[in-house]
């Protein structure tokens, strides 16, 4: 039985289940992340056997067995409900098989820093035979290396440490058992079965699971994004907890995940995507109000079309002399269905009601926007 932590009781609000990596505990690896979430969520965490918590494990299990463990722990939770996921490395794993076997479960997922294989079956077999000969203090250099960006340790000793010593405190035979459950797991030929909207998050200096490997999770299910963060490793829930909260609550909360579909649809996928993976502690309040506000409120309402919000985003930009934010919003506009004859007729416009000037700078940044446009 997978024992629970309960970050945020919260009985009435939607369930989030976060699932964690071999070696680690879910306080160690997501307290901090869940700490940061300004959706309303039940958070409740879950130890893998024998790690944090949980007891040791009885015997063998495979991933496909540990998805059954959440299902029974969502159902002790909120029997026969769905419920709302996130995982890291094998928790992302567990993701991947619980939207397989239960797809009516899980309402949507975040899978982080993961795969559809991870890893070589092999170098599993050698790492649990390893463990079970010298113990699991054997794998704290290597996991270090593997678990961090370069610097981290030393810079968050406060965040790497806990971490460290729960890799100590695993059980070794459990821990051996995961290595083993990883080895058999591959589910790359079933990816597109699944039909729940996902999240894929990787660390772009993620050596166990490189960012390639989350692309291809993205790519391939009905529903995905992939948000890659610089400067981080294969434990984005600690490395960088801020963002990965933002990128829980855009994925999950209603209203922000409304906002920024309509953003990466107005102002393309990678622009958001890269300005969602730049985002920082300062920076998380202004993205957190602009999604929620200016997409999830005003371009979404049906009052007017997404035509007629791009013209009028285009006066009031040129108006205020908002010349770097005009760029972007002549490319939207396009995006939108204006034609080069309607923004030139709106930005005409411009210079008889925000001046000849104002619409003089205007027009060479359109057409420079213009010309660099398929």
């Amino acid at each position: 039985m997978l024992t629970a932590t309960t970050f945020n009781d919260a009985p009435d609000r939607p369930l989030l289940l976060l699932g964690s990596s071999v070696g680690t505990s879910v306080e160690t690896l997501w307290a901090r992340c869940a700490q940061r979430l300004y959706g309303r969520y039940h958070v409740v965490g879950f130890d893998l056997p024998g790690h944090g918590r949980s007891a040791p494990a009885p015997g063998p299990f495979t991933v496909a067995g540990l998805a059954a463990e959440v299902i029974a722990l969502a159902d002790r939770i909120r029997p026969g409900t769905s419920f709302l996921y996130a995982g890291d490395s094998i928790g992302g794993a567990i993701g991947l098989q619980l939207m397989l076997d239960f797809p009516e479960r899980v309402t949507a997922a975040a899978l982080l820093c993961t795969g559809a294989k991870i890893g070589e079956s092999t170098m599993w077999h050698d790492r649990a035979a390893l463990v079970r000969a010298e113990g699991t203090g054997v794998v704290v250099a290597g996991s270090v290396d593997r678990w961090f960006a370069p610097g981290y340790p030393d810079r968050s000793p406060e965040v790497a440490e806990p971490l460290l010593d729960a890799l100590r405190a695993t059980d070794d035979e459990s821990y051996a058992r995961a290595c083993e459950a990883l080895a058999a797991f591959d589910v790359r030929d079933r990816l597109a079965e699944i039909a729940a909207p996902v999240l894929a998050v990787a660390g772009a200096l993620d050596k166990p699971t490189p960012p390639d490997g989350l692309a291809t999770i993205a790519e391939t299910v009905l529903h995905g994004r992939l948000v890659v963060l610089d400067d981080v490793a294969h434990l984005a829930p600690a490395e960088s907890p801020e963002i990965v909260a933002f990128l829980l609550d855009q994925h999950f909360d209603e209203q922000r995940a409304a906002g920024i579909k309509v953003r990466r649809e107005v102002l393309g996928p990678a622009h958001v995507d890269r300005a969602t993976a730049g985002t920082t502690e300062f920076t998380r309040d202004f993205q957190d109000l602009i999604t929620r506000y200016a997409w999830g409120e005003i371009w979404t309402r049906p009052g007017l079309d997404r035509r007629s919000r791009s013209l009028i985003t285009l006066t009031a930009l040129v108006a205020l002399g908002h010349h770097e934010e005009l760029a972007m919003h002549v490319r939207a506009a396009r995006t939108n269905g204006l034609t080069v004859q309607e923004i030139r007729e709106a930005l005409l416009q411009t210079a008889i009601y925000c001046g000849v000037p104002a619409a003089n700078t205007a027009f060479r940044i359109a057409q420079r926007v213009l010309e660099e446009s398929p």
